[in-house]
């Protein structure tokens, strides 16, 4: 593997556990990742037009399109999914079930689907993953989370196949800023639906599904939404580089370095202590099983 790959998924990890960080501690996480998102489009777009008048103003292929959005469907469902499961759970849950979750079934899909090779010490690697995801799951109060994150896990394993193969028909920046378009649109498009379909008056959720309560942010308003989304388009475009110079049962391991480092931040700076010994030997355990994948 090209070192600069390692270079390209330790800076995402960073950028990804800063927006995850912000997401989960908004008073509402599928509005917040809408706006983020609609941020990072505007980030993101000067330097894709820039990119596209130095490269001879490219056209995208057919089924360079067709793959962004496919992804952006089901990059909808993972801001959903994802959103929901930070409603009704702790983050150091959360993310490392969600993000413990996806390599495996990326690997999976890797060999199932697109014929790329393991090397036999990733059985350790997947084990320890399993171990983890299990250790990492919270007391009862967060059962619900618990199973919003996994679909947010498989929804990641299914949009990085996906995007292996777009960035392998176009150039990983314009296929990029296509995919980023069109899951921007889709957000918006959710937030409008469920605007209209919202009853006057909501259901209570149960006490046990109810979020805690979270410390007040150091960021607030648009430079809070303008953050999560330059730290969101940041992280989109250096994995989606990765996945162009390397195999994705590398890729995908890899790019779950920041579970670590966002379980200990929610146990240490938003008070997630219950449970927390468990939670912290599953990310430990997680961090140990992407190792392993990593170096299979």
């Amino acid at each position: 593997m090209p070192p600069i790959v390692l270079v390209l998924l330790a800076v995402a990890a960073v950028f990804h556990a800063l927006w995850n960080v912000l997401l989960k501690t908004s008073e509402d996480p599928i509005a917040t990742s809408a706006r983020g998102v609609a941020w990072g489009l505007v980030v993101a777009t000067p330097f894709a037009a820039v990119a596209w008048l130095l490269n001879g103003t490219p056209a995208l292929p057919a089924d360079a399109w067709i793959l962004a959005g496919a992804s952006a469907v089901v990059e909808l469902f993972y801001f959903v999914f994802l959103s929901a499961a930070y409603r009704r759970g702790d983050l150091s849950t959360v993310y490392p079930i969600a993000r413990g979750t996806a390599p495996v079934l990326a690997v999976a899909v890797g060999l199932l689907v697109l014929g790329e090779r393991l090397e036999p010490v990733a059985a350790a690697g997947i084990g320890l993953l399993l171990v983890g995801i299990w250790l990492a799951r919270s007391p009862a109060r967060s059962g619900p989370a618990v199973g919003f994150a996994v679909l947010t896990g498989v929804t990641i394993a299914t949009y990085t196949a996906i995007d292996r193969l777009g960035v392998l028909a176009a150039p990983p920046w314009l296929y990029g800023w296509v995919l980023w378009l069109f899951t921007a649109v889709l957000l918006q498009a959710w937030l409008g639906v469920r605007g209209l379909v919202r009853p006057t008056r909501s259901e209570p959720i149960p006490a046990a599904d109810l979020p805690r309560e979270e410390p007040a942010p150091a960021l607030s308003g648009r430079r809070r939404d303008l953050v999560m989304g330059s730290a969101m388009v940041v992280t989109w475009f250096l994995v989606l580089l990765a996945l162009s110079l390397a195999p994705l049962v590398a890729v995908a391991p890899l790019r779950e370095s920041a579970i670590v480092l966002t379980t200990g931040w929610g146990v240490l700076r938003l008070g997630e202590r219950r449970g927390a010994p468990l939670r912290v030997a599953g990310a430990l355990a997680i961090g140990a099983g992407v190792l392993l994948l990593a170096l299979a």
